[in-house]
């Protein structure tokens, strides 16, 4: 009777095993660079590692100095800026697409995520701190995207410190101070240490103290850059400030990037003649397992207390375990062929192992029957896990290949043009108007409003092209068509 009860107890544990959720593996790529002012150059494949056989999972890229004179701002906030379309259009074919970016003045953020994961990525918000002129102008300080990554809380902060050697101090106290003032609009991890995982990255301009001109350039030119670790501004920091400790970095095994002559490799030949520095960094830092407990704990008490309507198996997942995110460098480098400003960029590649706390979208969605501009349509949607819905909720439809949320050729208000409501299925009614004429593969994206992403996809479906509109000759206008609507709304972030 005992053998039987062991093993009885060893094939539950087994069964146990298997039912649960094992960890999977994501790439993240991430860039940081000081453009300088700069216009972007004609290809930045070799930045983003587009050749890699493993292709990334997710792209950040943060970028310091880009230009924000008055007449290139107002024009970038009119249109996409000039950066933000390049990376669009080398990444949307690709099967990447853009899921928000902000901008502070010379400060820009972008995260772009495979079609695949874009509805595992929710709760996505962006946010700013200034540092510059006692805090009142946005040259210098931070901007950040958060979000939750298959349940996980992950924050990229992109930061522009104060420059100069003599500085150093000043850098310290003002990234404490936008770690301190940082917020979002969220109960549950309002500040950006609040998150799982953070990555800090930039121009964060410390430099290499104490050594001579000479030293520093037969270290570098030697490739001994271990000679010059010890002595770097925020390497000495890490020592004092408990708060940086928690940051790790990898090893600096490349040449500085700052400062150099325009479309060289030289150093400053200018009467100024600055010191080489590693001011351009990437960081990470994993709340460790006490942190992230005592977080979960709160995050469930906050839960309770909400709307019963919404408590579903997503909440009661994150009671059951707490479910740690490794982070793994896999490279740390700077791309020297890159000379259109007087920083290197660097680049940093990362494997994020983690648990998925949910498999299915939260909202399942489908186009119904053939579409044309010659009738109207519908679009039917159930919900397969229960979320926070809003009547400013709404359905985009999308070329295939679309390149950000802004991309939609149009939309539908989910609650405004119901036509059809039961326990099992939506139906959402749209006018024929609205459908372009042209037609071509399309997608339809149900956006959330209260968690500031698309968390429904369809699968891809043919639109007929219009033979009204192709017999009266109207066809040539392309009628709701995406060149129209695309540019009415490239800008819009969400």
């Amino acid at each position: 009777q005992e053998e039987v009860s062991r093993t009885l107890n060893e094939a539950f544990l087994l069964c146990g095993k298997r039912g649960a959720r094992e960890e999977e593996r994501f790439r993240l790529h991430m860039v940081t660079w000081n453009v300088g002012t700069a216009a972007p150059p004609s290809d930045v494949s070799s930045l983003l590692e587009l050749d890699s056989e493993k292709p990334a999972d997710l792209f950040v890229i943060g970028l310091q100095e880009v230009n924000s004179r008055l007449l290139n701002f107002i024009n970038d906030m009119t249109f996409e800026d000039p950066w933000s379309r390049l990376l669009m259009d080398t990444l949307a074919p690709l099967g990447y697409v853009k899921l928000i970016s902000i901008r502070m003045q010379g400060l820009l953020l972008l995260l772009f995520a495979k079609q695949a994961h874009i509805t595992f990525i929710r709760d996505i918000q962006a946010s700013y701190t200034r540092t510059g002129i006692y805090g009142y102008w946005g040259n210098k300080g931070g901007v950040s995207v958060r979000m939750s990554f298959y349940g996980h809380l992950i924050c990229f902060l992109n930061c522009h410190l104060m420059a100069h050697m003599e500085n150093a101090s000043q850098r310290v106290d003002e990234i404490e101070h936008i770690l301190e003032t940082h917020a979002f609009d969220t109960d549950n991890v309002p500040n950006i240490l609040d998150h799982k995982v953070v990555f800090w990255f930039g121009d964060l301009n410390f430099r290499i103290a104490d050594h001579g001109m000479h030293f520093m350039r037969e270290a570098i030119n030697n490739k001994r850059f271990h000679l010059l670790w010890e002595k770097d501004q925020l390497n000495m920091a890490k020592k004092k400030e408990a708060f940086l400790r928690e940051f790790q970095e990898g090893p600096l095994r490349f040449k500085p990037t700052y400062k150099y002559d325009l479309h060289s490799e030289t150093y400053d030949t200018s009467g100024k003649k600055r010191k080489p520095a590693w001011t351009d960094r990437i960081l990470w830092r994993v709340m460790s397992s006490d942190q992230d407990a005592a977080e979960e704990a709160e995050t469930n008490v906050k839960g309770e207390e909400q709307e019963e309507e919404w408590k579903g198996e997503e909440q009661t997942q994150v009671k059951e375990l707490v479910s740690p995110v490794k982070v793994t460098l896999d490279s740390y480098t700077s791309h020297m062929s890159y000379g259109i400003s007087d920083h290197k960029p660097v680049t940093g590649t990362f494997i994020l192992e983690l648990k998925k706390m949910f498999q299915t979208p939260l909202v399942q969605l489908c186009a119904e029957g053939e579409w044309s501009a010659d009738q109207d349509a519908l679009i039917t949607y159930s919900i397969l896990e229960p979320f926070p819905s809003s009547t400013w909720d709404w359905i985009g439809l999308y070329k295939v290949g679309f390149r950000s949320y802004s991309d939609y050729v149009t939309y539908v208000w989910v609650k405004d043009d119901e036509v059809l409501y039961n326990e099992e299925a939506v139906q959402v009614y749209v006018g024929m108007n609205e459908i372009p004429v042209l037609g071509g593969e399309f997608l339809l994206c149900y956006y959330s409003s209260n968690l500031q992403c698309i968390i429904g996809i369809s699968a891809p479906f043919q639109i007929h092209e219009s033979k009204v509109a192709i017999e009266e000759g109207l066809a040539s206008e392309n009628i709701g068509g995406l060149e129209n609507a695309t540019s009415l709304n490239s800008n819009q972030d969400f």
